[in-house]
């Protein structure tokens, strides 16, 4: 299951300087040498894949880029500056294609990849590069190349940010709801869903990000019991774990039975799954006698980073995202 996220880019490499025509003047001599520079190099485009980018969100506000053209060559044998390369940052995962063609550019895995999309006109030459023993006043000079310009289709591929895990009925649907675009079904049911649920986190401070409503593991998911094994592949792929627990159910006299049910699942699979950085969240607060409960299984859980939220009623939940972003920022 993955989050496609696209859209449209136009690109437009700078135009090389055009050379110059030009004569030395020097007193007493009458026929100066040719002495005109060669234009500039125009700006490339380029796509550089970051971690600092988890989605396309960010070319909602731009979707062209156009590089400056290189200068034009002066007198004197002064070559024009070269125009400065735009570089375009993409998250990893970003499948690029010509949108004209439908030809594969480049499929970006990993960070700090790059590759010049659209390359700048080369700077044409000053006509003391044409001076020669038959033409020695050369006239004449070039122009710059063009650069280059076509439109690029951006199709992200990209598993979750955010996995939520937890025991059927532990509100995971809820909570996708109340922290992101997507709308999952909710119900009170006694067994997992089918299908896991995706959304964009949009917090208005830092960067957009995705979080996946993982369909509830029970026990013996390592083994295949339920959709186990399907759904403990999307959490590998998943760079933090959102584990929630509901309040209501905490055993009083086992506060930390699901949590450890869930975790013991995850080692049986994976132990680096297990390993994973883990946030804590005990939800439905809003319920009679969920709070003291809460209080029991943090009290059990010593060092543990525990969070309380209602999604229901939304208790919580900025911090929640708030506290979300750190840690991606913190493991990126």
């Amino acid at each position: 299951m993955k989050f496609i996220d696209e859209t449209l880019i136009t690109v437009r490499s700078g135009h090389g300087g055009s050379g110059c025509v030009s004569f030395r003047r020097e007193r007493f001599v009458p026929r100066g040498g040719p002495d005109g520079g060669d234009g500039g190099k125009g700006g490339d485009v380029i796509l550089e894949t970051t971690s600092r980018k988890r989605t396309l969100y960010h070319f909602q506000f731009k979707r062209d880029f156009k590089a400056r053209n290189g200068q034009n060559g002066q007198g004197k044998q002064k070559t024009g500056r070269n125009a400065d390369d735009i570089i375009i940052e993409i998250p990893p995962g970003t499948l690029v294609t010509d949108a004209e063609t439908g030809k594969i550019v480049k499929d970006f895995v990993h960070p700090d990849e790059s590759l010049i999309v659209a390359k700048g006109g080369r700077g044409g030459q000053g006509n003391r590069r044409f001076k020669s023993s038959t033409n020695r006043t050369p006239r004449f000079a070039q122009p710059g190349e063009p650069g280059e310009e076509l439109t690029l289709r951006l199709e992200l591929k990209l598993l979750a940010d955010v996995g939520i895990i937890g025991l059927p009925n532990a509100g995971k649907s809820t909570l996708t709801r109340a922290v992101s675009s997507a709308t999952p079904n909710v119900g009170n049911y006694p067994f997992t869903t089918l299908t896991p649920s995706l959304g964009v986190v949009q917090a208005g401070w830092g960067e957009p990000f995705v979080v996946a409503d993982i369909p509830g593991l029970i026990e013996g998911a390592h083994k295949g019991a339920g959709l186990g094994i399907q759904f403990l592949r999307h959490i590998e792929r998943t760079r933090i774990l959102l584990h929630l627990i509901d309040a209501s159910e905490i055993d009083p006299d086992h506060p930390l039975s699901v949590y450890e049910t869930i975790n013991t699942e995850l080692a049986l699979y994976n132990e680096t799954l297990a390993k994973k950085p883990q946030i804590v969240v005990l939800n439905k607060l809003d319920i009679p006698g969920a709070s003291e409960r809460a209080e029991m299984f943090r009290a059990a859980a010593k060092g543990m980073q525990v969070m309380s939220v209602s999604a229901a009623t939304r208790d919580g939940i900025e911090a929640l995202i708030s506290q979300l972003i750190q840690l991606l920022d913190n493991h990126s």
